[in-house]
Order: C-alpha cells, then sequence, then structure tokens
C-alpha cells in the first residue's frame, strides 16, 4: 500500500525543538549527562493542592464527560480572574475551556480563518503560528521582532504588510521565544491598527503571570475597544506547573466562543472532567505558589543573564518574561543550527536553534532557564569553555 499523507501535512514540519530533546534524550540514555535548556517545561512539581483537587475529584466520581464548553465552575474562575487580574470585564459565556493553548490556536485560525485570508505573525514566534495557518490554506505574514528594538513591534513594518486579505494579527505577549513583554505603549498603538483596519487580534498570553523586574502584564483585551475583537489564549502549563495536565482557556466574545465551540467538539469533546476540578484550585488557592515559582525564576534569569554576557562571543538582552533568553551567537559565524549542535555535542547542554522559530531567528539561540539553579549554573560554564574553543579552533 502506499502510504501518502494529504498534500496539506507539507505545511506540519516536525518541531525543531522536539528533535533536539530527541537527540538529548538519546544521549542521556547512552549514559551522558546533558543539561536539558530546549523545552520550554517548568521543572518544579505541580503544587500539592492541585494535585490534591484532581485525586479529590477523581474519588467524588466526577470521571464523566463536560459540556463542551467547559464545566460551569472552571468557566466563572476563568472569568473571575480576568477580571481581577486584568481588568477585563469576562463572564463564564465569554469562556472556552481547551487543551492547551496550542488546541486553542487550532480552534481559533479554523473557525476564522478561510483559504487565502492572510494573518499577520511575529517573527521569530512560536511556529505553530505559522504552520497552523498554513496547514488550513490561510497565509501567514510575518512581522520581525528584533533585538535592536528590544523585541517591539516596528510598526512601519507591520502597517506596510496589512492587506485587503488581512483578517487576524497575532501577538504572544510575553513571547516565546525571545522573553520580550510589549509595552504598554506598543499594545495601544497595535490596537489602533486593529480596530482602524477592522481585525481579530489572536493573543497568546500563557506566560502572562512570569513577568520580572517590576514589569507588569497588560492584556490588550483590556484596551479600549479591544475586547471585542480579541480572542485571548492562556492556561495553566507555564505559571502552575502543569504541562502534563494538557488544560488551557480562551476569552473572547459569545460569538467567537459559539464559533470555536464548534471547532472543539468535533477534535477534543472537552478538557478532562477532574482536571477543570484541578483548574478551579490552581485559580483560586494557589497564587503563593505561582509567586514562589516566579522568584525562583527572577533568581535565576539574573544568573544566566550575566553569565552568558561575560562570554566573549555571546550575548544577550535582559529578558522581562517567559522563561526564555534568547542568545545572540553572530559573532560565531556559523548558523545557529550548527552551534546548537556544536553545543550539544561538545557542551552536553541543549538548546534550540533560533531558526526553529523563524528567519528572524538566525544567528540566535533559545535557552530556556526552566531547570534548577546549579544545573544552570554549571551549563553555563561549559557553554563558557565551548565557546572559547570554538573561537580558538
Amino acid at each position: 500500500m502506499n502510504y501518502t499523507p494529504a498534500k496539506r501535512m507539507e505545511a506540519l514540519p516536525f518541531s525543531g525543538i522536539r528533535a533536539v530533546m530527541e537527540k538529548a534524550t538519546k544521549m542521556q540514555q547512552a549514559g551522558e549527562k546533558v543539561i536539558h535548556m530546549e523545552i520550554g517545561r517548568p521543572d518544579f512539581d505541580t503544587p500539592e493542592k492541585i494535585k490534591k483537587a484532581a485525586n479529590d475529584s477523581l474519588a467524588a466520581g466526577h470521571v464523566f464527560y463536560t459540556s463542551n464548553y467547559g464545566t460551569p465552575q472552571l468557566r466563572q474562575a476563568i472569568a473571575d480572574y480576568e477580571k481581577e487580574k486584568n481588568g477585563i470585564a469576562y463572564e463564564a459565556e465569554n469562556v472556552l475551556v481547551t487543551v492547551g493553548v496550542g488546541e486553542g490556536t487550532f480552534a481559533a485560525m479554523e473557525a476564522f480563518l478561510e483559504e487565502g485570508d492572510e494573518i499577520l505573525v511575529p517573527n521569530p514566534v512560536w511556529l505553530n503560528y505559522i504552520h497552523v495557518p498554513s496547514a488550513i490554506g490561510a497565509v501567514p505574514v510575518t512581522y520581525s521582532l528584533k533585538e535592536e528594538n528590544d523585541y517591539q513591534i516596528d510598526f512601519d513594518e507591520l502597517e506596510s504588510k496589512i492587506s485587503a486579505k488581512t483578517k487576524m494579527i497575532v501577538i504572544v505577549d510575553p513571547s516565546n521565544p525571545t522573553g520580550g513583554v510589549f509595552s504598554e505603549a506598543t499594545l495601544k498603538r497595535l490596537a489602533d491598527i486593529a480596530i482602524k483596519n477592522d481585525l481579530y487580534v489572536l493573543s497568546d498570553e500563557i506566560y502572562e503571570q512570569l513577568v520580572y523586574d517590576g514589569e507588569k502584564h497588560v492584556s490588550i483585551a483590556s484596551l479600549p475597544g479591544m475586547k471585542e475583537r480579541t480572542i485571548k489564549l492562556s492556561g495553566f502549563s507555564k505559571a502552575y506547573s502543569m504541562t502534563g495536565w494538557r488544560l488551557g482557556y480562551m476569552c473572547a466574545p459569545k460569538e467567537i466562543i459559539s464559533a470555536t465551540v464548534r471547532v472543539h467538539q468535533y477534535t477534543i469533546t472537552c478538557a478532562s472532567s477532574f482536571v477543570q476540578d484541578a483548574g478551579v484550585t490552581a485559580l483560586k488557592d494557589c497564587d503563593e505558589d505561582v509567586e514562589s515559582m516566579r522568584l525562583e525564576y527572577q533568581r535565576r534569569k539574573n544568573y544566566v543573564v550575566n553569565a552568558l554576557n561575560a562570554i566573549d562571543g555571546i550575548s544577550c538582552n535582559n529578558p522581562k518574561g517567559a522563561f526564555y533568553i534568547f542568545v545572540n551567537i553572530k559573532s560565531l559565524g556559523k548558523t545557529s543550527m550548527e552551534v546548537a549542535e556544536y553545543l550539544l555535542e561538545e557542551a552536553k547542554v541543549a538548546v534550540v536553534p533560533g531558526s526553529a522559530f523563524g528567519s528572524e531567528g538566525e544567528g540566535y539561540l533559545r535557552l530556556s532557564y526552566a531547570t534548577s539553579y546549579d544545573e544552570l549554573v554549571e551549563a553555563c560554564d561549559r557553554i563558557r569553555d565551548a565557546v572559547a574553543k570554538l573561537k580558538n579552533a
């Protein structure tokens, strides 16, 4: 039999992040000590209160389908969280519970992008925002986020790329992979452009609770005129260290929710019932746990930024969000893939080539500091020695 995938599968390459992780894991299985800085996964255990809530839910027999939209309790808890933390007057009817942000991304695009529609996407970016629209026949048009602008938007470039076919703008704030956080001034100007051109804004805010150095997260949906055109995506994976629980959500006008739930019901049906119960506990009872993790990330970030900038041949900005550092390796004279492979082989440190996040990522590496402080110290020492060896070769 000839196993020929559908033509559209050509728009869905395997993840560059996962490719690095697979190779690093094989090296580890062969007995090598690899330090993992490639994966965006908190190293903390899920808080005990959240695990207990899931166990209690299972013990109570909450093992059946929920509403496609999610449980009323979780939808209301999410709406309450958004009002309290972000100042957005959502109600439960404005919430769709998803299986992570990844599923929310697909549902939003599948529901609102026609074949040939254009969607403005940051470059560099988590590549779901490039490949999902491509797979459904829409056209991703990238706008650049550059280190010299501290990863803020160049609005002259952005506006030059808006056409009659543009339907949606994507923002990821705080950013994966750069760790950049959009200023309120940037968001206000972007809001003006979205309103002027009658565009949807798909705003991925999964890292919204992980901001540093006194930075304040502002949701674009909280700005005047934006709640009615913003599809906000967030979830529990990063701030609550719940990556394996697969729980996210979408907040949007009820008309948008009623369209996206049709995609959701035919692909997912609903998020797991007992996981949704645990999500309620996360939102209501775990602020101190999140703050404890955030403070530790701050400590790690401070160390790694200083250590990397002390290495001759590489440099980085001081990121204000997420748990990533985007490291400039242009002076080494090799591609980001070549340097990532070299560091894995020579230093036994797994990092992601910036090219995995788009053309503007070439010349950079993404490093995650979501691993222990001691391992980060060792990783920076290994990177320093490996880079020195490469420069002297």
